[in-house]
């Protein structure tokens, strides 16, 4: 996934203008400035939401099919333990019985 870049904000002094500027920028620059960070940090914290609702679906869905996967291998596990004494016990018949 890739993460947009935020724009730097400046760190101008606090009393005066920002440093490296000669004017003073006006209220209603600063305001659609602030205004666009604000935004952008909305649709960044949406971008991150909508990735954290599919990160999780993704867990479930993998963590279902683990479940399914533990199942079928206990059941797999409990017929082969069936049906290992029967094959022994036929293994030792036909042993004793070629003696």
């Amino acid at each position: 996934m890739m993460c947009e870049v935020m724009p730097t904000i400046s760190e101008g002094d606090s009393a005066g203008p920002p440093r490296g500027t000669g004017s003073v920028p006006n209220g209603s620059d600063q305001e659609a400035n602030f205004e666009q960070l604000m935004v952008n940090m909305l649709d960044e914290r949406d971008k991150l939401l909508e990735s954290l609702r599919e990160t999780q679906e993704t867990l479930i869905q993998s963590q279902a099919k683990l479940q399914g996967a533990l199942h079928e291998r206990d059941m797999l596990q409990r017929q082969i333990n069936a049906a290992l004494p029967q094959c022994v016990a036929r293994e030792l018949v036909s042993i004793s019985s070629s003696l």
